[in-house]
């Protein structure tokens, strides 16, 4: 068994290679000025890993060429962070089941597929193959022992978003709740724990994406507020957009952290060893 990544998952890829002691192919890429993308690989694998996160259209058109390199190869599709997937309904009329058409497309030919903390796990079914979200809570959670602080409590921006909380706050044996707004006039809303309070205590709010920095930057205004001794954010994905990183830094937020689903500066804790147990 071979591993291959595209351009986006070359740092994850690499750390799943020496996790599973395997082989990873050295892959040379390049964009003709039209934009179009070329990629040579080494000769195929029979059995071979592709392991890609889709942030772009350019990522996903990535996974397709690899996946068409390695057709005659039994694939494991790895998914670190799949793109699309928040589109898992036809909201309006016209509109593409987006997560739908993406997964279609990545699951066919391919024996497994695996994604780490997917927006959806409705979305599985439509890769029409054995697929398999795996969860980040227990790296997430050691991360969290890192930070030493001091019987933290597990936030999530809402309550949709609260199992990976709960399931992340059990390792740790630690306290979790809910953000939940609550409008006092038609431009006041106060955003506060559901049940617990905050004040001088050590607080990590915990979501899969953080995505524009938006929720957390406005909870955090009101924790501190609320006399919060110091706050914390970990997403699984960080996808950062809009400035996200520097908006949740001049909130006041002590340390923002994510895993190498997509690699970034602030990628604190890895996905390797829970992907290696399903590989």
């Amino acid at each position: 068994m071979k591993i291959i990544s595209t351009q986006r998952s070359q740092v994850l890829a690499s750390r799943l290679a020496a996790a599973l002691n395997i082989p990873i192919i050295d892959a040379r890429w390049q964009k003709f000025p039209d934009g179009e993308i070329y990629v040579r690989a080494e000769s195929p694998a029979e059995k071979v890993i592709i392991c890609g996160s889709i942030l772009t259209s350019d990522d996903l058109v990535e996974l397709l060429l690899l996946k068409d390199i390695y057709n005659d190869s039994d694939i494991s599709l790895v998914i670190p962070y799949m793109g699309y997937a928040r589109q898992d309904k036809q909201f309006n009329p016209g509109e593409p089941l987006s997560a739908r058409a993406v997964a279609q497309v990545l699951g066919r030919d391919v024996s497994k597929v695996l994604t780490v903390n997917v927006h959806e796990k409705s979305v599985l079914k439509y890769f029409n193959t054995k697929s398999t979200d795996i969860s980040l809570s227990i790296p997430a959670a050691k991360f969290i022992e890192t930070l030493s602080l001091e019987n933290p409590l597990i936030l999530s921006p809402d309550e949709g978003a609260h199992n990976l909380a709960k399931e992340v706050a059990s390792i740790g044996n630690w306290n979790t709740d809910y953000l939940q707004k609550t409008r006092m006039s038609g431009d006041h809303v106060i955003i506060e724990p559901k049940s617990v309070q905050v004040q001088g205590r050590d607080v990590v709010i915990l979501d899969d994406i953080i995505s524009t920095g938006g929720t957390q930057a406005t909870a955090a205004s009101m924790l501190f507020k609320q006399g919060v001794r110091s706050l914390h954010t970990i997403g699984i994905h960080g996808v950062l957009t809009s400035g996200a990183y520097a908006r949740l830094t001049s909130a006041g937020i002590s340390s923002i952290s994510c895993s190498d689903t997509i690699e970034r500066a602030c990628s604190t804790f890895t996905a390797a060893g829970a992907l290696a147990k399903y590989l």
